[in-house]
């Protein structure tokens, strides 16, 4: 059997360059789960991996995609048969492990979920492995005691894919929001989602710089880091936690133990990677509750395997809103 598959691939020169390939089945990897792959997410790091930036891929040739959904195949474990939908997100698949930008998958039983009944294998990766994030990041922020009842929250880089979920499922739970994008032509667009105001990161970032400021977010999540977590932290109410994810604004934090010490701010790491199994299976029940296939579908711009070298550049630099899906077939 053979399959179609964007092959990455680095030359003698170091240059990383992708294309559509026919492959035999038998150039998958080792796996005990075969998946016929319906759809895939475009995310950031499947950008550096396309664009050879970062250093995420040390074995080439190369699949790339993070994220998948599909049908079985064929397995060696007895917790999948075949024709059971699944999704797949994290377990560094798509990095050290071939992903999801081909007709077909192998990869171990272990890094799967079954698919929710009510989500499509489509719906799954309209929200993807930026929809679980956020799914991750709400819990733990309620986990740590944030209710609708205690105020507004921040959502940073509310135009990429963790913010705008974010904000979408923030909505429909009854929070107040306020989005922050750094990109304010998508300000219709947020507010459509469920956003009850934005700001611009511009403005956000003009207010003077003070070693503890003006309260007045009960939480956020933030996806950009850099100056603007180091910021919002100074802004957080008594009490309050952080969920922090990306990194797109740099690793440096520049802030002071204020924040901590005098309003008892928590900051929370969320990576959405290795999970365990049970913390996704929770995560994904609690999806298919918050899934509006009519707010969500305004999120959503559909590609071919052909289209992602060009969509990967896109997306490295910012110019993409919402997920882009991948249709291997």
């Amino acid at each position: 059997m053979s399959f179609r598959a964007l092959v990455t691939d680095k030359d003698a020169a170091g240059v990383v360059q992708s294309s559509v390939q026919q492959l035999d089945d038998a150039r998958l990897p080792e796996g005990n789960v075969t998946v016929d792959i319906d759809w895939a997410g475009l995310n950031y790091k499947d950008g550096l991996v396309l664009t050879g930036a970062g250093g995420l891929v040390r074995n080439y040739p190369h699949v790339a995609g993070i994220d998948f959904a599909g049908i079985v195949r064929d397995s060696a474990d007895p917790r999948y048969v075949a024709g059971q939908p699944v999704v797949l997100t994290g377990w560094r698949v798509g990095e050290a492990h071939w992903g999801g930008y081909a007709e077909r998958a192998r990869v171990n039983a272990d890094w799967l979920v079954p698919l929710p009944d009510g989500l499509s294998t489509r719906d799954a990766m309209i929200v993807g492995t930026a929809g679980l994030t956020a799914m991750l990041s709400i819990n733990r922020l309620e986990a740590a005691g944030l209710t609708p009842a205690a105020g507004d929250v921040l959502v940073t880089g509310a135009a990429g894919g963790v913010g705008s979920i974010a904000t979408a499922m923030l909505g429909r739970l009854g929070y107040d929001v306020t989005a922050l994008s750094g990109r304010p032509q998508h300000a219709e667009a947020l507010l459509a989602l469920g956003a009850s105001a934005v700001m611009s990161r511009d403005e956000f970032l003009a207010a003077p710089d003070k070693p503890l400021e003006s309260a007045r977010w009960a939480a956020a999540i933030d996806s950009v880091g850099g100056k603007v977590l180091g910021k919002l932290l100074k802004q957080v109410n008594y009490g309050g936690a952080v969920a922090a994810l990306g990194n797109a604004g740099g690793i440096g934090l520049e802030t002071n133990v204020l924040p901590f010490i005098l309003r008892g701010v928590t900051l929370i790491g969320i990576d959405s990677v290795m999970q365990p199994y049970a913390t996704r299976v929770a995560a994904w029940s609690r999806i298919v509750e918050l899934f509006d296939p009519a707010v969500y579908g305004s999120l959503v711009h559909e590609i071919g395997l052909e289209d992602l070298p060009a969509a990967a550049k896109d997306i490295i630099a910012g110019n993409v809103r919402g997920r882009l899906l991948v249709k291997p077939r």
